[in-house]
């Protein structure tokens, strides 16, 4: 199977979701199936259904979960669709629900534009079956467009300047591949540092491709209506603009108990062992 994918807060989201009392749960980006082995196995009357765009992502999920034989469901979907895909699996309702939106270790490794390093077409989707791909935004995209989905969705203060060298350099010649997008970034931003000056340029135009903000409220809008009471809805969010829909829209909604005044954070050892953890923040509301 390749490089392992580690799921963070793993006890933390069986102890607040899968441990209330019920039998269907729903893990609406499956994965690799980190989180979803760790709670079949915990909790043996658990039944899983496993959601994922990413057709890859599903067949790990597939031979990962393989074991725990009829309890499992696995779909192939956008969480934005979870109340249609989920009926048309038969399913009006649920005990709780578990959405991590991070990268999985899977997409990052792979070839499809996610890491700074690759090589490969400058791709980002998370859905190949969708049109739109990060090569399309990087040199198609006007400065106008480049500039405020960088600003807007990766919160990048160099953005107008990023947009200005994207616009310059494509002009020369495409930018073809993740990796010349990261050089194209680093010039325009002229700095060194622990974190690649790419990351947040990455992360805007990653969510410009996949529509990710928009399918968060609609995935969490379905979530909130399908929960059947005391059921629970967690989310474990990596940047400040999913945090802050996830936090919104659970303070907000009438038919919600916010469990966590504040976000569950991964403690020290955990972020040593997976420093990828160190922004995961898990929120929990639970209906009434």
């Amino acid at each position: 199977m390749g490089v392992a994918h580690i799921p963070v807060l793993l006890d933390e989201v069986a102890d607040n979701l899968a441990s209330v009392t019920g039998n269907l749960f729903v893990d609406a980006t499956v994965g690799g199936g980190g989180h979803s082995s760790f709670i079949l196995e915990r909790y043996p009357g658990l039944n899983l259904v496993g959601l994922d765009v990413d057709e890859d992502n599903l067949k790990i999920a597939e031979e990962w979960l393989r074991d725990f034989g009829g309890r499992v469901t696995l779909i192939r979907g956008n969480f934005r669709n979870l109340k249609e895909l989920l009926k048309g699996a038969g399913i009006n309702s649920f005990d709780s629900i578990l959405f991590d939106l991070g990268l999985s270790t899977f997409q990052i490794s792979g070839t499809r534009g996610f890491s700074f390093n690759d090589d490969s077409f400058l791709d980002m989707r998370m859905d190949s079956r969708e049109p739109l791909t990060a090569y399309d935004v990087v040199n198609k995209y006007n400065y106008e467009a480049l500039k405020r989905i960088i600003l807007e969705f990766g919160e990048e203060y160099r953005a107008a300047r990023i947009a200005r060298v994207i616009t310059e350099e494509r002009k020369r010649k495409p930018i073809a591949t993740a990796k010349e997008l990261a050089n194209v970034v680093g010039m325009a931003k002229r700095r060194t540092g622990r974190v690649n000056p790419a990351t947040k340029t990455f992360q805007a135009i990653r969510i410009e491709v996949n529509g990710e903000l928009d399918s968060l409220r609609s995935g969490l809008a379905d979530a909130i209506d399908m929960a059947r009471p005391t059921g629970r809805i967690g989310v474990i969010s990596f940047h400040s603009l999913e945090d802050r829909i996830v936090k919104e829209m659970f303070r907000a909604s009438p038919l919600l108990n916010v469990v966590t005044k504040k976000p569950i954070r991964p403690g020290r050892a955990e972020i040593i062992s997976n420093p990828r953890s160190r922004s995961a923040k898990f929120r929990v509301a639970e209906k009434k």
